[in-house]
């Protein structure tokens, strides 16, 4: 699915923008299903918490501030199950993590209009942290990204440095949602990378990134899918200790490891 020079871009800068992985047939009944959800049973709230709000946005345009969201889509709907194990897809990771990759889950990021929620700089390690850095988060586009709309922003090459911790507290002790430093960690340093509907953007857990409000009439649609080696151990945060689909490759057993169970809570 991928070049070598795609590949290579992706570690040495942390982020690959592939066009066009979803037909236009495809994306229209994503687009329908995503709008069903978001009536069904997506929820709105103000979004992440955290001081970083006043750096981002003004007091009348925080205080309208809202964000759509949900997780693992695939659950509602059978065109997100198929959009998540899509071949080329599925294709393209098994080029970035090698034979072996197992689905770990997938969000909703919906902005709505005027003032669809920005995202501060962070690693999204934060609040999935696994032992290494073989997980990829995919953004599925469904909608056109711009400046105007709020496309993702990549710092380029921060990957490289690891796992960093975030802040998780306010000043007055009380706790936020993890983001990095507005003064160390800057949204005008970062690459912008517009993407058209049916493309993806993808990038490593440790990569930072964020993005800007919305500021057009329509909502900015995108799902984000994470895929991971499956010899990755997973130590804290979202979907911790859940097995995930194999959508290429096998799970190999490490050590004496037990099947995995297939009970519900008691």
């Amino acid at each position: 699915m991928l070049s070598l020079e795609q590949i290579s871009f992706f570690w040495n800068h942390g982020y690959l923008h592939i066009p066009q992985v979803f037909s236009p047939n495809n994306m229209n009944q994503l687009r329908n299903e995503l709008d069903w959800l978001i009536h069904e049973w997506a929820s709105q709230s103000s979004g992440w918490s955290g001081a970083w709000r006043k750096k981002y946005m003004d007091e009348e345009t925080e205080r309208k501030s809202k964000l759509i969201a949900m997780h693992d889509l695939y659950f509602y709907s059978e065109a997100w199950m198929k959009a998540v194990t899509h071949p080329k897809l599925c294709d393209a990771m098994a080029d970035l993590l090698g034979p072996n990759v197992e689905l770990h889950h997938s969000t909703m990021h919906v902005k709505p209009s005027q003032t669809g929620h920005p995202f501060p700089m962070h690693q999204d390690w934060a609040f999935y942290k696994h032992q290494d850095g073989r997980y990829v988060d995919v953004l599925i586009h469904l909608d056109d990204t711009s400046h105007e709309n709020g496309e993702i922003r990549f710092l380029e090459g921060s990957h490289k440095t690891g796992a960093l911790e975030h802040i998780t507290q306010n000043s007055d002790g009380t706790g936020c949602t993890p983001h990095l430093s507005t003064e160390q960690y800057k949204l005008e340093d970062s690459v912008a990378v517009p993407a058209r509907c049916g493309d993806v953007v993808c990038f490593n857990i440790h990569t930072i990134h964020g993005s800007d409000i919305n500021r057009t009439d329509e909502k900015r649609r995108m799902v984000r899918i994470g895929y991971r080696d499956p010899e990755n151990i997973q130590t804290f945060g979202q979907s911790l200790g859940r097995p995930g689909l194999m959508v290429r490759g096998c799970r190999k057993r490490q050590g004496n490891q037990q099947l995995l169970s297939n009970t519900g809570p008691k």
